[in-house]
């Protein structure tokens, strides 16, 4: 499936005038088990396309509630085995449900390209967000990413120039993640709306691939007007503060209030 997963659901919710909301949490943590059920709790709640999570021990763009995760999934021992476990459990009892793995480039590196492109096909994984990969130097992955049917998903931040973006473009397979702020992920009060659609028309006029936005939405109405810019949001630090807590029902509401706000939003 892979790619194709990931391109059908796009489809259909562009046909039912739907935005994707994109939803991160982090493998094993705060443990094993209750992130199983965390993943479980956010894909029956509304997850259009499910974010994983890889912890590593220098997550340069991610704030504190996420760098948390990262340190406590390692400390108690997570290692790829264990996220592709996740992700292998998942796909047997949501089939039809893309899930990205979002990883830092070493950790692919150390594994090797190949065998952990093979890896992720394997346990069902559908894309790969790599945040410190520019679009320069993907070429090597992509070459492996394309062979294992895996949607390589390149970012692009508010001060990319228009050469930078046609450049994201040419190498970003479905979908181009477009960050909302400079800095790193976290919970936001406000947002550059403004900024964000000079940004999203910009992209617009260079690229025609969908595009998500990401880094501080963490509110309904947040992820509302962020849909009713771009193809979808995604959220991360809201989610993975209340798995962190173990509070799996408040989780479930906030992702409900996330996708009943991002329904019949007009075209982007």
């Amino acid at each position: 499936m892979g790619r194709e997963r990931l391109q059908r659901k796009l489809e259909t919710l562009k046909d039912s005038q739907e935005k994707a909301l994109v939803c991160y949490l982090m493998a094993g943590y705060p443990d094993y088990e209750t992130s199983l059920q965390a993943f479980r709790v956010v894909l029956k709640s509304g997850a259009d396309i499910l974010e994983i999570g890889y912890p590593f021990s220098d997550p340069v763009a991610d704030g504190p509630t996420i760098q948390k995760a990262h340190e406590e999934a390692l400390r108690i021992g997570i290692k790829l085995k264990h996220v592709l476990r996740i992700s292998s459990t998942l796909r047997e009892e949501f089939p039809e449900v893309p899930f990205i793995l979002m990883t830092y480039y070493n950790p692919v590196f150390k594994v090797g390209l190949e065998r952990f492109c093979s890896l992720a096909q394997e346990s069902g994984i559908d894309g790969l967000i790599v945040p410190d990969l520019p679009a320069e130097e993907s070429a090597d992955l992509k070459k492996y990413t394309q062979k294992y049917g895996l949607s390589l998903i390149l970012l692009a931040s508010p001060t990319s120039s228009e050469k930078r973006l046609r450049l994201i473009c040419e190498h970003t397979d479905d979908l181009t993640y477009l960050v909302s702020i400079t800095g790193t992920t976290g919970e936001r009060e406000e947002l550059p709306l403004e900024g964000l659609k000079r940004n999203i028309d910009r992209y617009r006029g260079i690229c025609q691939k969908p595009v998500v936005i990401g880094f501080g939405i963490s509110k309904g109405e947040q992820a509302r007007a962020i849909g009713d810019l771009s193809d979808g949001v995604v959220v991360g630090s809201a989610l993975v503060k209340l798995a962190g807590e173990r509070k799996l029902e408040e989780l479930s509401k906030k992702v409900q209030e996330l996708k009943s706000s991002l329904k019949f939003c007009p075209k982007a």
